[in-house]
Formats: structure tokens, sequence, C-alpha cells
């Protein structure tokens, strides 16, 4: 396979920070960088934090912009499942969730809505990449989208032209530097965070009311060489092999024993 392009590849683009995201834009140029056939299933409004959670109480809208481009008023797990169940006359060969608004590393996969989609991707059988764009980490708002659009294409198609193992899906976090200064690739595992990141904001409306939002900090962890946290804050592309499967095995043959029939 050609390293950045296969023509007859099909690739389905989603994400979960909504339709109109910049960053839905520059995955939607990484993958037409790899192939003609790609089509765009996403939320009509932002889903982050959504994890893998799926519509069930309420209708699925369903909305065409453009030929092959759809915003659903869902979830990214109910994007993936309308693409492939409803959209498309046959399943992508790729899906590609992202690129996120900022970073998805260690504690972040559980809630993260962009490897919610990827998961749900996987779990269909389709190979599924999510990817995310650090930022902040030099208190800069101003994202660098042209640091995932450069490398994003040749990373995604080296993945894909390896043997892919069922059940796995890649979380890739492109660092908060510029394009040039990337240096290099890591193969990580997910980190910890040393310290709380999420913070509860308390605030009074107008009526003397109190009302809270969720927050993030974004504090550097001091994590351990090989994490996801220590690649992307020295200034690597991190990618994380991650699978579905959350059985802890050690634990399973320990409580096997303990539960085992006298």
């Amino acid at each position: 396979m050609d390293p950045v392009s296969d023509r007859g590849l099909r690739i389905l683009v989603t994400n979960d920070d909504g339709f109109h995201a910049p960053g839905l834009q520059v995955l939607e140029r990484i993958a037409a960088e790899i192939s003609d056939d790609v089509w765009t299933v996403a939320p009509d409004s932002e889903q982050s934090g959504a994890s893998h959670s799926l519509t069930l109480s309420d209708p699925l809208r369903l909305r065409q912009h453009e030929p092959r481009r759809y915003a659903v008023r869902g979830t990214p797990t109910d994007c993936v499942l309308m693409a492939v169940k409803n959209i498309l006359d046959r399943p992508p060969d790729l899906v590609l969730s992202g690129v996120n608004r900022g970073q998805n590393l260690a504690e972040d996969v559980t809630y993260s809505g962009t490897i919610a989609a990827a998961m749900e991707g996987t779990a269909l059988g389709i190979p599924s990449v999510a990817l995310s764009q650090a930022y902040g980490f030099d208190g800069s708002r101003q994202l660098k989208w042209q640091t995932a659009e450069r490398h994003a294409p040749a990373l995604i198609s080296k993945l894909f032209a390896r043997e892919w193992t069922p059940g796995i899906l890649f979380n890739v976090n492109f660092p908060d530097v510029e394009a040039d200064d990337v240096a290099g690739v890591q193969i990580t595992s997910q980190g910890k965070r040393d310290q709380a990141l999420l913070v509860v904001d308390e605030r009074t409306d107008a009526r003397g009311v109190p009302y809270f939002w969720f927050g993030f900090e974004r504090k550097r962890s001091n994590p351990p060489e090989g994490s996801d946290l220590r690649a992307v804050y020295q200034g690597n592309i991190s990618i994380t092999p991650l699978h579905l499967d959350l059985t802890h095995q050690s634990s399973l043959d320990a409580l096997r024993r303990d539960f085992a029939p006298d």
C-alpha cells in the first residue's frame, strides 16, 4: 500500500466536538490524502465527555449537508452506528475519529467521545483510530492543527497497513508543538496523572441560586517514561493501543482460585 494513498479505501470520519468543529475539517483533509472515498457522519453539536453513550430514549435526527457529509443529533457512538447500519451501502474499511480539540491522555480515555467513536468502530470489526491535538501546555489557547494535519496521513497509512488485531484501536495524540518541531513517534501505554484534573466551578445565577460547571486544569504531571503523558510532554506523537476487553487477567485467575469449589 502506498504510504499516503490508497484510492480503494473507504474511510468514515467522525468526532465528538461537533459537525462544525475545525478539527473535523482537519480530519477530512487528512482522510482525503489517503482516499477518495471519505464519508463524514458527526454529531450536530458538541458531545465532548459523552464517552461510549448510546441514545436510546430519544429519536435520532439525521441531516445531510453535502454528498457524503451528514450530521446526527446524537452521540459519537450513534454516528458510527448510523453510518454503518443506515447511511453507507457497505461498511467502511477504516474509522477515523477526531481531530479532537485537546489531548486524550491517561484517564481521559474513559470520558472521551472521540475515543468512544473509535471503540464503536472496533466493536463492529472495523479498524479504528482516535486522533487528538494537544494544546495549552505553553499557556496558549491556540491549537496547532497543522501538526496533526502534517503527520497524520503517513502515520494512519502505516497503522492500517499492519496486521490489525481484532478488538484493538489506536489512540493517537499530537503534541503541542509546531509541525517541524515534533520530536518523533513513541508507542506508549496509557498513563495516569499524579493530581486531579477535573475541577468543579461553583457560581451563582441572577436569582442567587448556585450552579456548577465541570472544568479541567491543564497541569503537567510527572509521568513515567513510556506513558502517553510523558511522550506528548516531550514533543512526541503518542500512539497507544487500547482494547475493548476490560478484564483484569491476574485478578481473574486469583478469583477463580479463591472461588473454586471445595
